[in-house]
């Protein structure tokens, strides 16, 4: 699968990795579909949360090889990342996908205590040809006319996001191209652009941190 390569912009985020390895502050651990936990990380349908906060006291947390962020239950909120995927069938989810995404801003800042949370939301949107989904047995290809294609509903989905990057710090949209079908390619639209902002947003967020931290 075709990614983009985080470690290539370790180095932009230095600054925080050495105050998480001092165990100022954690990554969340755990899964939860539960929608008033304190802070989670981990997958719901098409999304995923993530937040930076401060260790429980008596907590242990958990060093991943590999890793230098250390992970484990955080009673605040420092970074709150919302992650949304838009696959197929855009426009008739869209509103809901605006709700989460303001709901969840606003719950990194109810729960942050006393401190401003650095917001950040990435929404992946597809730009496939063509795309199946799965429920059961059962598949489900898109024909352009009933069924669009995600190709003629993502720049409508992601003009009518507009309205919500305002709730963040930081708002990334990455353009992407899945089939869903075998062999189940994946590609970037534009890898050079994705790349690009990715590294922008985390040299950013890496400068705001220091700020407000």
């Amino acid at each position: 699968m075709a990614r983009i390569a985080i470690a290539e912009q370790a180095n932009v985020v230095v600054k925080l990795a050495r105050r998480y390895r001092a165990g100022a502050g954690f990554l969340h651990l755990r899964r939860t579909r539960r929608p008033d936990a304190l802070v989670e990380i981990g997958c719901r349908d098409h999304d995923a949360v993530g937040v930076g906060g401060e260790l429980i006291v008596g907590e242990t947390p958990r060093v991943d090889p590999g890793y230098r962020v250390a992970r484990g239950p955080v009673a605040t909120v420092e970074i709150g990342v919302e992650v949304k995927i838009l696959a197929k069938a855009m426009i008739k989810q869209i509103d809901r996908v605006k709700s989460d995404l303001v709901n969840q801003v606003r719950n990194f800042r109810r729960r942050s205590g006393s401190s401003n949370p650095i917001c950040v939301g990435i929404v992946g949107i597809n730009y496939a040809q063509v795309t199946t989904s799965y429920e059961g047995d059962r598949s489900y290809r898109t024909d352009g006319g009933l069924y669009k294609h995600p190709v003629q509903e993502a720049e409508p989905a992601r003009g009518r996001l507009a309205s919500v990057a305002p709730e963040y710090d930081e708002f990334l949209i990455l353009k992407y191209s899945a089939t869903n079908e075998p062999p189940y390619p994946f590609a970037w639209v534009n890898q050079r652009e994705s790349v690009l902002e990715y590294g922008a947003a985390l040299i950013r967020i890496s400068n705001e941190y220091q700020r407000r931290f």
